[in-house]
């Protein structure tokens, strides 16, 4: 066996870790080309290159370091800000603003978000109704392609999709890493079991008003996406209140306790997402064997996933997000990825490399167009 282990995991030889690139590459390469590249326009052909590029050898060096959690960071913020800088910029060019007009709505033209599927159940169950104004097929972000999106993904990652496929997820993820020790230590972990009050509450109210409660009145995101005309008191609320989430539970927070606080405090999708974890076949093992219960995954987690009693256990509770953190933070290779049936401490490898493919693979694919997007219009600016 030539793979040596290192503190964060299993590090591959140079030759291997182009080996294990190799279908990425391909498929990647298929997807963003279509088979067939165009270079023809210059700014469109360099932002493609450039977005192959990157994700390859970002998948290349997961390989090569053994290091997960930083490189999967890397394209997930990227992925957040390129996509609200997408929707942003679609929104500009298609109405000349970024806030929607009640015209919007009758007609049909918000994109989706992916945040509205937990208050869509209920409504479509027993009233046959679609409770979004969006395109269910075709356009900008339209219902039906999203859910079968994240369907996928959901029954595949499980809660994994939240630091993998989320498109607002790398927001708080990259807002909690500025700081290299956190301002506020000690926050209670019953503040984790706040998404399934709001999931409770947004899926009645939903269901009972057929207006997606969520996002009408505190989603975050709507300060870096498209929100309401501010033309009366209550719409000027709304917009206080989007902003004040936002600067709170995805910057401010974050940054004090490098936690993902808009995640583990509020975010409804998340809860599904955790009760999801509970089918997906991957998961986070703990070798209990080499386990020194030095608790350093514990202190790094972001989603509040790990405690002391449960590292003394063998256990990962179901709000494990699979960012890989505690697994790069292990010195002793003791926490690792995993494949459900399958016992701690062996396959550690295939299990690893099984898992990253698939999820990394999914974030590409899913992240790909927005950031070719992004910067094909900044490059228009130059070319």
């Amino acid at each position: 066996m030539d793979n040596a282990l290192t503190s964060s995991g299993m590090k591959k030889s140079f030759g291997r870790s182009l080996l294990y690139t190799l279908p990425m590459f391909l498929i990647t390469f298929m997807f963003m080309t279509g088979g067939r590249p165009d270079f023809s326009r210059p700014a469109s052909a360099l932002a493609m290159v450039v977005t192959f590029l990157l994700v390859n050898i970002l998948y290349f060096l997961m390989h090569y370091t053994g290091k997960t959690d930083k490189l999967r960071a890397i394209l997930f913020i990227i992925f957040a800000l390129s996509l609200s800088f997408t929707l942003i910029n679609n929104m500009l060019e298609t109405r000349n603003s970024m806030s929607f007009s009640q015209a919007d709505i009758l007609e049909c033209k918000i994109p989706f978000c992916h945040l509205v599927i937990p208050m869509m159940i209920l409504p479509a169950a027993f009233t046959n109704s679609i409770i979004f104004p969006g395109s269910i097929i075709g356009g900008f972000a339209n219902i039906a392609s999203m859910v079968v999106l994240w369907l996928v993904a959901t029954l595949v990652l499980g809660r994994g999709f939240c630091s993998w496929g989320c498109f607002y997820g790398g927001w708080d993820d990259g807002f909690s890493r500025i700081r290299k020790k956190p301002a506020i230590k000690k926050i209670s972990e019953i503040w984790k079991w706040m998404p399934f009050a709001v999931l409770i509450m947004v899926s009645l109210t939903a269901a009972l008003s057929l207006i997606p409660t969520y996002c009408d009145w505190i989603c975050p995101f709507k300060a870096v996406t498209e929100f309401e005309q501010v033309t009366s008191v209550e719409s000027a609320t709304k917009a206080v209140i989007f902003v004040s989430l936002f600067a709170g539970l995805v910057v401010v927070l974050p940054v004090l306790t490098r936690k993902r606080t808009q995640c583990s405090f509020l975010c409804p999708l998340g809860a599904i997402n955790t009760v999801s974890n509970k089918v997906t076949p991957f998961t986070i093992k703990i070798d209990k064997k080499a386990c020194t219960e030095c608790f350093k995954c514990v202190e790094v987690c972001p989603l509040f996933a790990l405690s002391t009693e449960g590292i003394k256990e063998g256990k990962v509770s179901v709000f494990c997000s699979k960012c890989g953190k505690c697994v790069d933070a292990c010195s002793k290779n003791a926490i690792h990825f995993g494949i459900k049936g399958v016992p701690s401490g062996t396959m550690k490898n295939f299990s690893r490399n099984l898992f990253l493919f698939v999820s990394f693979l999914f974030m590409s694919v899913f992240s790909a167009g927005s950031i070719i997007n992004s910067l094909q219009s900044l490059l228009n600016l130059i070319f």
